[in-house]
């Protein structure tokens, strides 16, 4: 007899084991799987919604149905709608929620008029449905997200501000100078940037948000607010069913959690310390896990992926960005920088001893595929000259 594999959870690491086996996949979302990263590009109407849908699943997968309870005695996985869902493996690809920050005026599941999160497909068609040439939007977070939402609006014809708590944007991944050369490109976009400033609360009126104020006292207009906070690992569920969960629900190498039935991949699920929160490492552990869940046993084991972080952004000369590991060097660290001011490009790698450890590249992106395969394998560098790694192509 086959064994039974249910998977809860539609997004990428659920929708990529679902077409390497032969699974049950539970998708709360109605639509069928979607490509997460392409959100920015639908919301400034690049894409149409379909065209960021994924490859289909093996077996059809069940949509709009939301696990709400884990039997691990039984082996079943209540659904809302009342059915019961049997399995000898179950795996939880249930993702992340947006952090919600912890303004004046925002409080609990409900959020004012005018106020939306952007991390689902539905998300994005309601910003699109309420986002008019000349509306007054404030995004609240300058990471990867925040940037990507606001470079979307802008094209969108809104009147864009773009707030970060930090010194600089997209901080996790860029050093300062790149982040400099980010910032000069996304005011060349219309959107007015404020770093170092704290959001402290809404102003609401009749249920809908008007402004946006700051700790400064500074008050920001707003007809739309975007929260682009990050995000957190959905753990209730497996909480709820009394699996160890840390930040996110704690995995081995062998993606299982503390029930050996249960395994846990993509967003909610922590490895090593360590929940990645992107697309890259959702997949490569979906693919160890399809490995490990056939009949002949394959030895695969997960160890962490070292995640690659790219992003396009338009405009009348669109940006290409690519940041790795560790873009700011300690002491001792070696460095190579190209900078060329006159096609706004920039590029760096830190090596550390033989080892490459970090790099960012902002608008030539020739030399990314072997910096990233050298960052990827960790394996020591070759003598030659360390400009080298700046000027190979890689045949990328």
């Amino acid at each position: 007899m086959s064994t039974r594999i249910v998977v809860v959870g539609g997004g990428t690491a659920g929708a990529r084991l679902a077409q390497r086996l032969p699974v049950t996949l539970l998708g709360e979302e109605p639509h069928a799987p979607y490509n997460r990263v392409l959100l920015a590009d639908v919301l400034a109407g690049r894409y149409a919604p379909e065209v960021i849908a994924l490859p289909d699943a093996r077996e059809p997968a069940r949509l709009g149905v939301r696990a709400v309870r884990i039997d691990r005695v039984a082996r079943t996985v209540e659904c809302a709608d009342g059915s019961l869902v049997g399995y000898d493996r179950l795996v939880l690809a249930i993702g992340s929620n947006p952090v919600l920050p912890p303004l004046r005026g925002l409080r609990g599941a409900a959020l004012p008029e005018g106020v939306h999160p952007f991390r689902t497909l539905d998300d994005c068609l309601e910003l699109r449905s309420v986002v008019r040439p000349g509306v007054r939007a404030v995004v609240i977070g300058g990471g990867l997200l925040g940037v990507s939402a606001a470079r979307a609006l802008a094209a969108l014809g809104a009147e864009v501000v773009l707030t970060q708590q930090g010194e600089r944007l997209m901080e996790r991944q860029l050093d300062a100078h790149a982040s400099a050369l980010l910032r000069e490109h996304v005011e060349s976009l219309g959107v007015e940037v404020h770093t170092e400033c704290r959001v402290s609360g809404l102003r609401q009126r009749d249920g809908a948000v008007t402004a946006v104020e700051l700790a400064d006292g500074f008050v920001l207009d707003a007809q739309v607010v975007v929260l682009a906070c990050g995000v957190r690992p959905r753990v209730a569920l497996a909480r709820d069913a009394g699996l160890d969960v840390a930040t996110g629900v704690v995995v081995d190498d062998e993606l299982r959690t503390s029930d050996p039935y249960i395994h846990a991949i993509g967003d909610c699920a922590e490895h090593m310390g360590r929940s990645y929160g992107l697309a890259g490492p959702a997949i490569e552990q979906a693919d160890v896990l399809a490995d490990l869940l056939t009949a002949e046993p394959s030895g695969a084991r997960y160890t962490g992926t070292r995640a690659l972080t790219r992003l396009t952004l338009g405009g009348a000369q669109p940006l290409d960005l690519a940041a790795f590991g560790e873009a700011t060097a300690r002491p001792g660290d070696d460095v190579v920088q190209l900078t060329d001011a006159t096609r706004s490009a920039y590029r760096k790698v830190v090596v550390r001893g033989d080892r490459l450890v970090g790099g960012v590249l902002l608008g030539d992106l020739a030399a990314v595929g072997s910096l990233a395969q050298a960052w990827e394998g960790d394996e020591a560098l070759p003598d030659a000259p360390l400009l080298h790694l700046l000027t190979h192509d890689g045949g990328s």
